[in-house]
């Protein structure tokens, strides 16, 4: 017979803490974000869950890459989202380089995302690529 192992999920909260604030803008969730990456010197993908009305419910790093990129799958975003029981994310990520230009493979992934939303039905509110200096939102710039 063969047997198969048993797992259990659980959330485990860290010691530092973000401002559990409505988000209505990308400049809301760039406050949020920055002094968490000032100055830091590799692309860090991160993401806030939000609850039915905005407001962050969790905050998880992904991944975090070298000085230029980093990977990310649509499993470990979702399987965030459904830990934080969110009813929608906001994705980020910092440029070191201080460019707020999205790259190709940034687009790439945001598409990839936002229909892995609609499967999930966790909608992506947003993809916000920021800086030290400031922020860009796909949503805004209608790259979603």
């Amino acid at each position: 017979m063969k047997y198969a192992y048993v797992y259990t999920v659980q959330l485990v909260r860290e010691r530092q803490r973000i401002p559990a604030d409505i988000l209505n803008t990308p400049a809301d969730a760039w406050r949020t974000l920055r002094g968490l990456y000032k100055g830091y010197p590799m692309e860090v993908f991160s993401m806030l869950s939000l609850n039915a009305r905005n407001q962050v419910c969790g905050y998880s790093v992904v991944t975090s890459g070298i000085l230029n990129s980093s990977l990310v799958h649509p499993r470990e975003i979702f399987q965030r989202a459904i830990r934080f029981n969110a009813a929608g994310i906001i994705l980020a990520h910092n440029h070191p380089s201080g460019n707020l230009e999205p790259s190709s493979e940034d687009l790439r992934m945001t598409k990839q995302m936002v229909e892995a939303g609609k499967i999930m039905g966790i909608p992506i509110h947003d993809h916000i690529i920021f800086t030290d200096d400031g922020c860009t939102s796909l949503a805004e710039r209608g790259m979603m």
